[in-house]
């Protein structure tokens, strides 16, 4: 079981694998992602128990310097969170949804943190930067209250950084949007 994860989000992929390289030596966590985003951009994302992944991140910080764009480290992270970053979630039904758009990825992993606390929701999809101009979204479903609520405490977390795009509820998503979804 994950206990936390941290990441480092950068502005340089030749700084990134660097910066990479370094979190992985200065503590025992391991890599779950390292990987160019667009535009240009590196993340490198990081688990392990709380203290090792507080390291990594602080020389990832320390490393990354004037490149590093955002950061995180989310001590209880939900476990929906991981699912929906593979793209893994067991999600079959469709109900209201809710979408958080941000500017980062960092920014928008911790919104999604948030709201999966926040809500009784499930994650469908986490998308990182890839394809879309370095932005992020996540996707989730449950009853239209509950994805309200979720989708508010999501918001404040990336608006509260400045990197909030967009933020949609639809409460009764047409049917045929599902197959765009699973």
């Amino acid at each position: 079981m994950i206990q936390a994860i941290g990441l480092v989000e950068l502005i340089s992929i030749a700084k990134g694998l660097e910066t990479a390289d370094a979190m992985l030596k200065a503590a025992h966590v391991e890599l779950l992602e390292a990987k160019p985003i667009c535009p240009g951009k590196y993340i490198v994302l990081v688990s392990g128990d709380v203290s090792a992944v507080q390291s990594s991140i602080d020389v990832g910080r320390e490393i990354g310097a004037d490149s590093v764009v955002d950061d995180f480290i989310l001590p209880n992270v939900h476990p929906a969170v991981i699912m929906a970053i593979a793209s893994a979630s067991p999600v079959s039904e469709i109900k209201a949804l809710g979408i958080i758009e941000t500017f980062s990825v960092a920014s928008l992993i911790v919104a999604a943190d948030t709201a999966a606390k926040a809500g009784a929701v499930e994650l469908i999809e986490i998308r990182t930067g890839m394809g879309i101009g370095g932005k992020s979204f996540v996707i989730m479903t449950g009853d239209v209250s509950s994805v309200q609520s979720a989708v508010d405490a999501g918001v404040k977390t990336a608006g509260d950084k400045g990197m909030l795009v967009e933020k949609v509820v639809i409460p009764s998503p047409h049917p045929n949007l599902k197959h765009c979804l699973l």
